[in-house]
């Protein structure tokens, strides 16, 4: 996967953006401080009672912000998208405006320069990834976010997939995987990912029938069920849905929950996902064969473990000893997984 940032001038305007966006009298309530945050694709700005977001004029395979037009569509999008499963937290989308002096504002008067998403801010602490953390007791809620995500499912439709173009798309993006983090840049352990593929690629020719009836039940989810993104009030909130494309929505609601529960794994609470997953079964009946889920778990473990690696891309070398250990975090889990499905 490759990235594209654009003109000189592209990215300079986006450094000044950033730093005006970081200047309490830019925003119309003027807040006390904000706090800027820099994600992969995005710059969050803490300001108050409201969290601002700005997405970066980027292109990669799978996405494109690259014009403004196109970044005001995205936000539009995510606003729409994320309006179910986080009521009241995603405001509208408000422009940042440049007036005749040359002065940028929020919603002020003159050219429009850039697009932001506007949403209530959550507090950081009632994060999911935040209160594993703390090793705060998490059943009642946890039992509250499983059932706000049957609910979300049981809503979805079906996309009427194929099951042959399901598993051709599982195979395909086990190869990906393998692929881009074969990497020699990496410096991650070859065999180990190679074994790791093999296994999986094993796995989806062994059980291509139960994999080709899942494709029953694929429908438009999340798209990136993290602990982060799960937010603990009354009742939960679950944003930052994914928008930038579809097809990374479309997906199984085992293998999404599959995502949540390695994610939690990882933090040291496999137990979470367990918990998620069972309230999930017992409302819908859907108990897939153990392989199912322990696929999806080792699958996913390997892709985030090739975007965490792939962060080393653009980002300077001393950042990039975390980055590579979290990688290599994820291979672990994975690592565990296939072993099992081995056996």
């Amino acid at each position: 996967m490759t990235r594209e940032y654009f003109a000189a001038s592209t990215n300079q305007g986006l450094a000044v953006k950033v730093e005006r966006l970081r200047q309490p009298q830019t925003y119309p309530d003027q807040p006390d401080a904000v706090t800027a945050i820099e994600t992969h694709m995005s710059w969050v700005f803490l300001a108050g009672r409201c969290a601002y977001k700005l997405k970066k004029p980027a292109r990669e395979q799978f996405l494109d912000y690259s014009t403004l037009r196109l970044r005001e569509h995205f936000c539009h999008e995510e606003v729409r998208l994320n309006r179910r499963l986080a009521p009241g937290v995603y405001l509208g989308v408000v422009p940042l405006t440049k007036d005749g002096r040359g002065e940028l504002q929020i919603d002020g008067g003159g050219e429009v320069v850039e697009w932001l998403v506007k949403m209530r801010r959550l507090h950081r602490d009632s994060m999911l990834d935040n209160v594993i953390r703390s090793g705060a007791p998490l059943d009642g809620q946890l039992r509250r976010v499983g059932g706000m995500l049957v609910d979300f499912y049981r809503e979805m439709p079906a996309v009427g997939m194929s099951g042959e173009d399901y598993c051709r798309r599982c195979e395909a993006d086990v190869l990906m995987n393998q692929a881009l983090l074969s990497d020699p840049r990496f410096e991650l352990p070859q065999s180990q990912i190679d074994a790791m593929h093999a296994t999986l690629l094993s796995v989806l020719r062994r059980e291509r029938r139960r994999f080709a009836g899942r494709a029953a039940r694929i429908i438009e989810g999340h798209g990136d069920l993290r602990p982060e993104h799960v937010c603990l009030e009354t009742p939960p909130v679950i944003y930052d849905r994914l928008e930038f494309n579809r097809e990374f929505r479309l997906l199984d609601p085992v293998d999404e929950l599959s995502y949540l529960a390695m994610e939690c794994e990882r933090l040291g609470r496999a137990d979470i996902g367990g918990m998620v997953m069972d309230a999930y079964m017992e409302c819908t009946g859907d108990r897939p064969a153990a392989a199912i889920p322990e696929y999806y778990v080792a699958y996913r473990a390997c892709l985030r473990a090739r975007l965490s690696a792939q962060h080393i891309r653009d980002r300077p070398r001393a950042d990039w000893p975390r980055w590579l250990t979290q990688a290599c975090a994820y291979l672990r889990i994975a690592q565990g997984r296939c072993l099992a499905l081995a056996a």
